[in-house]
């Protein structure tokens, strides 16, 4: 099958995998709350036209009335009889209960059907009918179809009466950590978009040569050549594209390797792959063939991939995927001998490695960092739904290796530029701190798959030394830095984890073309003026309204002093991950607890409540 016939057949719907149901569009954000929300906080408006829900909150009950939800939909004022609940009643509440999701009804039922009828839909039916015991399953489950079916759109409120109960009786406490963890991740980006949109902002002071444009396409030809290397040793075939330039840019130039994520393939980053062999550079684009797309589509579905991720992912990859690399670099010297083609066109002993994803864990890796699996099974021991990520279930995959730690690195990478990458507890509590090699990580403030926090900036705090650096795309997305000829178009109509479109992108790939040539010129004569392009207001420069570009050597005081403070195993909790976030906002000057808010929360550390939320099969590629 061709490349471009295998990304058009392939369904996002067909595997399953764990992650956090965070809405990012408006009117998506409204079919959420209709189905979590509505049937959590709000839930038990009957199809008789209800007037009453009695929220409890420990052994306190109260009652709330329908009318007066309406009347707060209407008009944005806060009815007497709903005083009490002012602290959430907020203009993004009053948005969602107005939001509404206008579907054609066939495809309605039949997207509810699929969705409701998965291991993961039945999942959240039970979770929702917990903090609503006076419901069955089967009610709520009929409350979402009759719901869809309206015509003038699936909405909150809507949900709510298709309801078939006059008065029900919520658990507050319940739904409310339901809801906030359903938001949790839309809302720490958020708060990260505007802390390092903000802090990170540097002045006009830009001094850079008028006669280099280092995203133009270079001038020297280019010959593509495809092999698939047989490592007899691992009995592992491992598929690579080669752009060999006409003539090399600079003398015993570094060899460029580039390293795709979970489910995507050696393509993934072909822009970045053309851009500099045209200015030079030799670049090896590897397939890892136990972590690409077709080994996820020959992955048949299956339901115990919930507990065990390795059923996706083998786990026998985080040892693969660096020794696909450490195997393609020893054929390619042997190549480099005994091919006129390759001879005197790079250095395998100058490797800079560009991974995306599970490829930044390869890249960091092979630069040094231990991989240490010590503290990953009380990790996954206690792994619940509750602020789960795709990141977070797939390194549990790693628990299934015969081995606790690793020495993997490569003295031939000098250079990481990590995108997006997937670091977790893989590298142990030392993390990346023996990674030595000058570093760049890159990271999408609403990336749904590696959460920014976690995966990026967290790590890249542990990096030692000055030679590090962090580019931060404010609203970038998992797949945002993908070629787009690459990125199946149908990602970017997920509606629980849409991804931008190559339009919304293109900006962010021209930088991010200037950027890896600049690196790779560091290994030559012309050094010191390509450095210009690697100062923060060059970066800037590349910024839209939709994706400000942020570059910095050092994270803003308010985010290290959060990542020294909260720990890992803290965050794990559920209010603790709470109020971490409630820092992250503080630190953009925004009222985020209110003092009724601020109670709930010190009932709900007291209580330790915790409650499980859904996550829904789709496969993702490029994790």
């Amino acid at each position: 099958m061709t490349h471009s016939a295998r990304a058009a057949s392939y369904s996002p719907f067909r595997h399953i995998q764990h992650f956090r149901l965070d809405i990012p569009t408006k009117k998506w954000r409204s079919m959420l709350w209709s189905g979590a929300m509505a049937l959590g906080m709000t839930l038990g408006l009957p199809a008789q036209a209800a007037e009453r829900i009695n929220i409890q909150v420990g052994p306190i009950k109260q009652a709330l009335y329908v009318s007066d939800l309406e009347e707060f939909a209407k008009t944005g004022q806060v009815p007497p009889r709903l005083r009490l609940y002012a602290g959430f009643l907020t203009p993004d509440i009053q948005a969602v209960l107005n939001n509404r999701l206008l579907l054609d009804p066939v495809m309605a039922d039949r997207m509810v059907s699929d969705i409701l009828a998965s291991p993961n839909g039945e999942l959240l039916l039970t979770s929702l009918a917990r903090i609503a015991p006076d419901l069955s399953v089967e009610q709520i489950r009929l409350a979402i179809h009759v719901a869809a079916k309206q015509t003038n759109g699936l909405n909150m409120l809507g949900v709510l009466k298709a309801v078939p109960q006059e008065t029900l009786d919520v658990d507050l406490t319940a739904a409310l950590a339901l809801i906030s963890q359903l938001n949790l991740s839309r809302l720490e980006g958020d708060a990260l978009s505007s802390v390092l949109e903000q802090e990170l902002l540097v002045g006009d002071g830009l001094n850079i040569p008028d006669d280099i444009q280092p995203t133009d396409a270079g001038s020297v030809e280019i010959t593509q050549r495809s092999f698939k290397f047989v490592d007899r040793e691992r009995d592992r075939t491992v598929p690579v594209d080669l752009y060999v330039p006409e003539q090399a840019k600079i003398e015993d130039a570094p060899l460029i390797v580039l390293s795709h994520g979970f489910a995507a393939d050696r393509r993934f980053l072909t822009y970045i792959g053309e851009h500099l062999a045209s200015h030079g550079f030799t670049v090896v684009a590897v397939e890892h063939v136990g972590s690409n797309v077709d080994a996820l589509n020959n992955t048949p579905l299956d339901p115990a991939a919930v507990e065990e991720p390795s059923r996706i992912l083998p786990a026998s990859e985080f040892l693969d995927r660096p020794r696909d690399i450490s195997y393609v670099l020893d054929r390619l010297a042997w190549m480099e001998q005994v091919s006129p083609m390759l001879a005197n066109k790079f250095d395998t002993e100058q490797v800079i490695l560009i991974g995306h994803s599970l490829g930044g864990y390869t890249g960091f890796a092979l630069a040094g960092a231990q991989l240490d699996l010590s503290a990953l099974p009380p990790f996954c021991d206690s792994l619940t739904p509750v602020g789960l990520s795709p990141a977070d279930w797939l390194q549990c995959a790693a628990v299934e290796l015969p081995v606790v730690s690793a020495d993997l690195s490569d003295s031939r990478i000098v250079q990481v530029i990590a995108m997006n990458p997937l670091i977790g507890r893989l590298f142990g509590r030392k993390g990346l701190s023996d990674v030595t090699v000058p570093s760049i990580i890159l990271t999408g403030t609403k990336d749904g798959v590696t959460p920014t926090l976690a995966q990026q900036l967290g790590p890249f705090n542990q990096l030692q030394g000055d030679n590090h650096h962090l580019v931060a795309v404010i609203g970038g997305t998992h797949l945002s830095v993908g070629d787009p000829n690459n990125v199946n178009a149908a990602l970017t109509q997920i509606p629980f984890m849409p991804e931008l479109s190559g339009v919304e992108t293109a900006q962010l790939r021209q930088y991010l073309k200037a950027l890896t040539l600049s690196v790779a010129m560091q290994q030559g004569a012309e050094a010191e003026i390509y450095q210009a392009f690697l100062q923060p207001a060059y970066a800037q420069q590349f910024s839209t309204g939709t994706l400000p570009l942020r570059m910095t050597q050092t994270l803003p005081d308010g985010i290290q002093s959060w990542l020294r403070t909260v720990t890992p195993e803290q965050a794990r909790a559920e209010t603790d991950t709470l109020l971490s976030w409630a820092h992250l906002k503080t630190l953009d000057a925004r009222e985020f607890l209110g003092k009724t808010h601020r109670q709930m929360m010190a009932y709900l550390r007291q209580e330790q409540v915790s409650v499980t939320v859904l996550y829904w099969p789709m496969g993702l590629p490029g994790i």
